[in-house]
């Protein structure tokens, strides 16, 4: 009942936008379970829904922009709905927002709040082009345009935090505060501001989502790097449970569909992508 599409952003973006994608769904009720993640920007071309975090149910609007994610949350919808969207890397939300990631961390909200009514003539677009092959063009042209002013964005920062979460597969703090110059109070403010959480709790969502991936495609961890930075079995399914909202069985018999469609989608677009965007 779902398809799920993933294509890389053009280079100039890829330092703001992790991937674009276009998501149909055919059946009737849909009610999936969406994992921790970056930042989305999500334009709805057909259909209506609604997402159910925590502490509150939102409503998909037209346009929506979600705040990076903390922990896994609920995709509804009672028809028939399809989502043109992309992945906002920090330095992507620093650009768009040039707010505290961290004031809005598992929250949704109108896109019009930032854009007014024009941000409705992009929708009006995708919809009339139909194929997602134009639809990832358009997107590509107009997440240019809405990332256009990139002066002062975090590049420098950004990109040491990320090779520190892709380089390691159990990230230590204090390596970041080495490489970065930064104080441990100064390095904690900046990591909640662009990623909207302190760099310890980072680090264990990253590393929690490469133990998911690894399991989904069925692969095993045992005595693997990745597998030996968890304490014990049972510290490896809280972890995953925590930012997935599976178990590593669940994942391994694929009782997410849009679970195993995400992480299928993104892994091809390895080489294209970073190892953290394609392998989490």
């Amino acid at each position: 009942m779902i398809d799920l599409k993933y294509e890389a952003p053009d280079e100039p973006l890829r330092q703001l936008v992790s991937s674009f994608y276009r998501f149909d769904y055919g059946g009737e009720a849909l009610r999936e379970v969406e994992r921790a993640d970056r930042a989305q920007f999500r334009i709805i071309l057909s259909g209506q829904g609604c997402y159910r975090f925590a502490d509150a149910e939102i409503p998909a609007f037209p346009v929506t922009v979600i705040g990076p994610t903390t922990k896994p949350f609920e995709s509804l919808s009672e028809g028939p709905i399809s989502v043109f969207g992309w992945g906002m890397l920090p330095a992507g939300w620093a650009t768009l927002m040039g707010a505290e990631a961290e004031n809005w961390i598992d929250k949704a909200f109108d896109a019009r709040r930032v854009f007014g009514d024009s941000i409705m003539e992009l929708r009006d677009e995708l919809i009339a082009l139909a194929d997602p092959t134009g639809q990832f063009r358009l997107g590509n042209k107009a997440a240019a345009e809405i990332y256009r002013k990139v002066a002062g964005a975090p590049f420098e920062f950004t990109a040491i935090v990320d090779r520190w979460l892709v380089d390691d597969s159990d990230p230590d703090v204090d390596a970041l505060i080495a490489e970065s110059g930064l104080s441990p109070r100064q390095l904690e403010r900046m990591t909640k501001r662009y990623y909207g959480m302190p760099p310890k709790k980072l680090a264990r969502k990253y590393r929690a989502l490469r133990a998911a991936n690894r399991i989904a495609r069925g692969d095993s961890l045992d005595d693997t790097e990745l597998g030996l930075a968890f304490y014990d079995q049972s510290h490896l399914t809280r972890e995953i449970k925590q930012f997935t909202g599976l178990t590593p069985g669940q994942l391994r018999a694929g009782k997410s569909e849009l679970t195993k469609a995400t992480m299928i989608g993104r892994g091809a677009l390895g080489g294209k992508v970073s190892p953290l965007i394609s392998d989490s």
